[in-house]
């Protein structure tokens, strides 16, 4: 019979002790790191890689990539073309032939 006090104790207060762990993280999160949940928000990669492959002369190969490249970086540098140096993860996906990726 004590020993199920014990026991029904211990799992009491391990349970406390993960509830005010969770509250802790849970604060970090919507107080002072919230610049870092923002940087885990998935942007509209329909949309981003829509502006960048608006001038492209193969557009539908052009989404395709861009799309990939978007959902494997979260990321897609501004413009129409160039400005890789925004996205280094975009910038450094490369094709099985040693190719850039990204458009």
């Amino acid at each position: 019979m004590a020993s199920t006090r014990t026991t029904t104790l211990v799992l009491f207060i391990i349970c406390l002790i993960f509830i005010q762990e969770l509250e802790i993280h849970g604060l970090e999160i919507h107080g002072e790191n919230q610049d870092m949940a923002a940087a885990h928000q998935h942007i509209d990669c329909g949309g981003k890689c829509g502006h960048r492959c608006s001038k492209a002369g193969r557009p539908k190969i052009c989404m395709r990539a861009c799309k990939t490249c978007c959902q494997r970086c979260n990321c897609v540098p501004p413009g129409t073309a160039g400005n890789q140096n925004a996205c280094p993860c975009y910038a450094s996906l490369t094709t099985h032939g040693g190719k850039l990726k990204c458009p």
